[in-house]
This record gives C-alpha cells, sequence and structure tokens, in this order.
C-alpha cells in the first residue's frame, strides 16, 4: 500500500513538470483573434505589457502588436517610439481605448510635452492601424517606418484611467508607469535594455531606467522549479507518515 502512493504520487509529480505551466502569463502565450502572427515576442518589465514585433529590414519597417490591460475599463493603452530621446516627451504614440460602441479605436498622438494631448500625425509613416480586445487587454496593431539600417529603438509604452470625448486622461505617477521606457533591439530577438544613458522623465517627478525584460520562457521556468520543489516536499511528508 505504501509503495503504491509513493508510485502514485511520484506518476503526478513527473505529469506536473512534464506539462508546460502558464500560470503566470508570457507573450509566448498569447494568441489574437485575428491570427496576426510576429517573428519574436518580449515580456516589458512594467505595467503587465507584452510587445509582438516582426522587424523588415528590406523596407526598414516595424509591425507591432502590443498587449496591454487599462487600468479601468474606460481607459486608455498606449506604445510610443521616441526619435529623438528616450522618455515621453518627443514620442511618437499609438493608443488604443474603447469606443461607446465597445470597439477598439486606435489613434497616433505625437507628444510634445507632458499634460493634455491631442489626436495628430507622427512624425514617421504609420499604416494598418487596428485594434481588438482580448479579455482585460487592449490590443494595438500597426506598422511604423523606422530609420534605414537602424538596429534599435527608443520605445515607451503606458496606460491611463479614462477618455473623456476622444481626449485621455493623464496617467498615474507611479514607479511603474515612470519606468516604462527602454530600448527595444530590432535584429535577433534581443528584447529590451534600460535606455542608455539614465532616462529622461517620462512626465514631471523624474524616472528611472526601465529594467531588462525577462527571458520569455521565465515564467515557464519558475513555475517548473516551485513544481519540483513542491513534489520533494510531498514525497517527504509521506514518507514520514508510513516510516519509509
Amino acid at each position: 500500500m505504501a509503495s503504491a502512493r509513493i508510485i502514485i504520487t511520484l506518476t503526478l509529480c513527473a505529469a506536473l513538470l512534464i506539462t508546460p505551466s502558464y500560470s503566470a502569463t508570457t507573450c509566448t502565450s498569447q494568441k489574437f483573434t485575428s491570427d496576426k502572427k510576429f517573428t519574436d515576442c518580449i515580456d516589458l518589465p512594467v505595467l503587465d505589457s507584452y510587445l509582438h514585433y516582426t522587424y523588415n529590414a528590406t523596407n526598414s519597417s516595424l509591425s507591432i502588436g502590443y498587449v496591454s490591460a487599462p487600468p479601468k475599463p474606460d481607459g486608455w493603452v498606449a506604445w510610443a517610439i521616441n526619435p529623438t530621446a528616450t522618455g515621453m516627451a518627443g514620442a511618437q504614440a499609438l493608443l488604443a481605448y474603447k469606443s461607446d460602441k465597445d470597439a477598439v479605436v486606435v489613434k497616433t498622438y505625437n507628444i510634445k510635452s507632458p499634460g493634455p494631448i491631442t489626436e495628430s500625425k507622427l512624425s514617421f509613416e504609420v499604416w494598418d492601424l487596428s485594434g481588438e480586445s482580448n479579455g482585460d487587454n487592449l490590443v494595438i496593431f500597426g506598422s511604423v517606418k523606422v530609420p534605414e539600417k537602424a538596429a534599435e529603438v527608443n520605445q515607451v509604452w503606458q496606460n491611463g484611467p479614462a477618455v473623456t470625448i476622444g481626449h485621455p486622461a493623464g496617467h498615474e505617477m507611479s514607479s511603474d508607469h515612470m519606468k516604462s521606457m527602454g530600448v527595444l533591439k530590432l535584429m535577433g530577438g534581443g528584447g529590451s535594455t534600460p535606455a542608455p544613458g539614465g532616462s529622461t522623465p517620462a512626465a514631471p517627478g523624474g524616472s528611472t531606467p526601465a529594467a531588462p525584460a525577462p527571458p520569455r520562457n521565465g515564467g515557464a521556468s519558475f513555475v517548473s522549479n516551485l513544481s519540483m520543489a513542491s513534489c520533494l516536499g510531498v514525497i517527504i511528508l509521506i514518507a514520514s507518515f508510513i516510516g519509509f
């Protein structure tokens, strides 16, 4: 009987360790209702945000699928490239929110300074803009023109609580909101690194450079290690009861 219990426990533990676990969401576990696909993805370090992207060196374009949840159902999410600095001022943003008809609207904003923003054209070409909702998340799709032979671009991402008559309300000034920026490496799936040489404030109050994005399989490997420790604990506990 004791041997049977040990065998059952070991079998369950083995199944748990072999089966991939995504209890911690990662970009690799995400799918889009529109069946769009990208060559690379990264888990951004703050604001529970994710970037799927494909860089095309032939025409110097970057296609993206940005995934994030607004802090409130009527809020907004945004992803941007800043061609001139590492913070919010100068960022060329793609911003999404739900319209009164529950459709996801994506608009462009040239953010010249902190404060209220209005819809405007970007300083570079942008096309194929669209959006979708996925649970609590909003998804921004689009393609942008990047400098020829660019190896990396400055990226900024953000979210806010509300949109009033087409005007996004300001975002919070929490630590995570002030760290939502980094350098996106375009080739080789290198992911995101902190902005070089410190960080230009995204809004009044200063900023801390964003931490590097975790590995794309980081969530699954952590859960796997945790599962192994749990299994060993169960085996030891059973052994102590049966005097094994």
